[in-house]
């Protein structure tokens, strides 16, 4: 058995709550585990286009997404995307 680490993954979640929810964690299968994750993992997406939604309302969808790449994946990513649909959409 592990021994419990000194720092806790969250900053808003008891000690308790924390032993218990890694106890839940560990007792899925890694098919579960690896479900839960993509489940968590879009939800956080979600959550977090939803506030560059409320901060920028008049933002359309794709400057949504390239804000949401830029605060994730940084800002020459972004630039990446932009550069490569200004030059889609100028094709003939």
């Amino acid at each position: 058995m592990r021994r419990p680490s000194s720092h806790s993954y969250t900053t808003d979640t008891s000690a308790e709550a924390e032993r218990a929810q890694l106890e839940l964690f560990r007792a899925m299968t890694p098919e579960h585990r690896a479900h839960k994750a993509l489940v968590l993992s879009a939800e956080l997406a979600r959550q977090c286009k939803a506030a560059i939604r409320r901060r920028h309302p008049d933002f359309d969808e794709c400057e949504v997404r390239l804000k949401f790449i830029e605060l994730n994946y940084g800002k020459q990513l972004a630039d990446d995307v932009r550069e490569s649909r200004k030059m889609k959409t100028q094709r003939p």
